[in-house]
């Protein structure tokens, strides 16, 4: 079993940027690919990004690309979000997720943290 707490989410306004952790224990995520997953109210879980286990492949939504970019540190078994130039739109409990597969799809997944918040004012 592996459990994974995000932090830090909070309130920024648009244009600024926020750095979410992912924070592993139970195991090692070295052997897992781990993503990053959003849900604002009202609408469904979506996909965000992830990254292979060894980190040589990173994948990311389109409305996203350019801006977040996906990291891990597997000595300090934690994985990353950095999210530059927020808009309003990305407003979300934020969600990280380890696993054996590389879906954009929550199936996909096998472990998940219980999210941090992320609210961008206009």
């Amino acid at each position: 079993q592996v459990q994974l707490v995000e932090s830090g989410g909070g309130l920024v306004q648009a244009g600024g940027s926020l750095r979410l952790s992912c924070a592993a224990s139970g195991r090692t995520i070295s052997r897992y690919n781990m993503a990053w997953f959003r849900q604002a109210p009202g609408k469904e879980r979506e996909f965000v990004t992830s990254i292979s286990y060894r980190g040589g492949s990173t994948t990311y939504a389109d409305h996203v690309k350019g801006r977040f970019t996906i990291s891990r540190d597997d000595a300090k078994n934690t994985a990353y979000l950095q999210m530059n130039s927020l808009r309003p739109e990305d407003t979300a409990l934020y969600y990280c997720a380890a696993g054996y597969g590389l879906g954009r799809t929550t199936i996909s997944w096998d472990y998940w943290g219980q999210g941090t918040q992320v609210t961008v004012s206009s």
